[in-house]
């Protein structure tokens, strides 16, 4: 059994689920509309445009947020675990719309693949290096220069086609802070969003419910906050 079957174990009839971004949210979302198309009756609420285009590629309806209150279960990747089951996220673009649909949702089900177990899994958040940090267009310069006064060095997000500064779906703009091990992801989450224009961090910190890991070897292990409280 995959990570994507295991999370489909969690699914049922009359199910309002959030749908994450990126690769792990992808391959759910696929295996997904092949259930719909079978007669499953679930309805979507896509955290990204991509999300919502493939949604609607493979046949899973969609409805807005406020419609969907409250979302029974939020089905996600993440960038780091770490061994309580905290979260960075945005890698990707979608950050803060992750995050307002995992807040909307009963259950946040994290899913990591077997090519990134390895590097995914930290014992401490921030071993990858950067965190994201969405901000207002107006408020760049003030951010940049704030974070990187007090807290670390922020490099704006570059799309990487076209070279421009990326926009996000909110059509905002993301920096990534460089950083190391994070000893007070709460405090770092504070701080970062007390400056003027911050939107939203890639820090997720006692969100998830459950984390699904498949190893490279076929074996999936499934933790739970219940383990680590």
């Amino acid at each position: 059994m995959t990570n994507v079957e295991n999370a489909l174990e969690l699914v049922a009839n009359g199910m309002t689920l959030g749908l994450g971004s990126g690769h792990a949210a992808e391959r759910f979302v696929t295996a997904l509309g092949a259930r719909v198309r079978a007669g499953l009756d679930v309805r979507g609420v896509p955290t990204s445009r991509g999300t919502a285009e493939l949604a609607a590629r493979v046949g899973v309806p969609l409805v807005g947020l406020g419609e969907a209150l409250p979302i029974d279960i939020t089905i996600d990747g993440a960038d780091e675990v770490d061994p309580g089951l905290n979260l960075i996220k945005g890698y990707g673009h979608a950050l803060v719309r992750e995050k307002v649909v995992a807040a909307a949702s009963r259950m946040i089900v994290i899913l990591i693949g077997p090519e990134h177990a390895e590097t995914k899994l930290v014992d401490v958040l921030g071993r990858r290096g950067h965190l994201p940090v969405e901000v207002v267009p107006f408020a760049l310069p003030l951010c940049a220069d704030r974070i990187r006064t007090k807290l670390g060095f922020p490099v704006a997000r570059v799309d990487d086609e076209r070279g421009d500064p990326l926009v996000t779906d909110n059509g905002n703009l993301l920096l990534d802070m460089r950083v190391g091990p994070i000893a007070d992801p709460t405090g770092l989450e504070l701080a970062l969003r007390s400056i003027p224009g911050v939107v939203g961090t890639g820090l997720f910190v006692g969100m998830a419910d459950v984390v699904i890991v498949e190893h490279g070897d076929g074996r999936v292990e499934v933790r739970t906050r219940r383990e680590v409280r």
